[in-house]
């Protein structure tokens, strides 16, 4: 139950001279317990300080201070493609992408302290050297830290739906964050993404269409009635209720992305019944 206006607690300390001390977006996150135990930890206290993007901090242990550079070439020593993953869970996807392709760097985006000491140990197991992660706000990573044009390839694979309308502004790929990505983004470079809810799959279909800065590499593709929508609308997944008339009149979505591994999330979506969509856009040289 919120409190009265006049017996909620005042604000006090930074926040009551600097107003910027708030974010101005919702973030797209819940954090989640921070504790590590067994081998998470031990590869933490092992890893953390190599593979750890140190980042100077704003308003909370998740923000990105105004100034802050990630510099590919001195981090990782040498100069190569590098791509980003925005909510890199346990990391299964990212270490298994930069294992097999040791000609390119990878820069892991999580805010679950957890979930990026299992990668630590993934990148331990494997004796992986090009792959760097960084616990922050994916938005002010992608505002401050990574460079205008950095980015040879982003991933956004099956983050939080956020299903309750009124929830829908935490959503992670809207407008605004598309802006945010072509911002880093190269021209030519590729922005990649994955759910398994289809009104989100709407959701950034429609973000990125209606973009002038990226165009898509797989338009009209799936339409019809035997795309992945209109198979969910048709069979009432998700918890529907069945339209049998459903169709899409235009598709747009992409195979399978060959480099992403199934991993345990995307097992669990399958086996639950749920679909998954896959898009892919281009950068274009367009102003975003």
């Amino acid at each position: 139950m919120s409190l009265p206006e006049d017996h909620k607690p005042p604000v006090s300390g930074r926040a009551v001279q600097d107003p910027s001390f708030y974010r101005t977006e919702p973030v797209s996150f819940v954090r989640r317990g921070s504790r590590l135990h067994g081998r998470r930890a031990e590869a933490w206290d092992r890893q953390a300080e190599r593979f750890l993007v140190d980042v100077p901090r704003h308003h909370a242990d998740t923000s990105v201070l105004a100034g802050a550079e990630f510099d590919p070439a001195a981090v990782f020593g040498r100069t190569a493609p590098l791509t980003v993953e925005i909510g890199s869970g346990l990391g299964e996807a990212v270490a298994a992408a930069a294992e097999a392709h040791p000609e390119r760097d990878f820069l892991a985006v999580e805010v679950y302290r957890p979930g990026l000491a299992q990668l630590l140990l993934r990148i331990e197991q494997k004796g992986l050297e090009n792959v760097r992660a960084v616990q922050a706000n994916a938005p002010e990573v992608l505002d401050v830290l990574l460079g205008p044009g950095s980015v040879d390839e982003l991933w956004v694979f099956f983050p939080d739906p956020w299903h309750k309308a009124r929830h829908h502004k935490r959503r992670l790929v809207k407008e605004s964050f598309a802006d945010k990505a072509a911002r880093v983004l190269a021209p030519g470079a590729t922005w990649r993404l994955a759910t398994d809810w289809s009104d989100y799959a709407e959701q950034m279909r429609s973000v990125l269409d209606a973009s002038a800065s990226f165009e898509s590499l797989h338009p009209g593709e799936l339409a019809g009635d035997d795309g992945p929508l209109a198979r969910v609308r048709r069979a009432g997944l998700e918890g529907r209720d069945p339209e049998p008339d459903a169709t899409d009149p235009l598709g747009g979505w992409a195979p399978r992305y060959e480099g992403r591994i199934p991993t345990s999330f995307e097992s669990k979506a399958r086996k639950a019944g749920r679909l998954v969509f896959d898009l892919a856009y281009r950068r274009t040289t367009a102003d975003s």
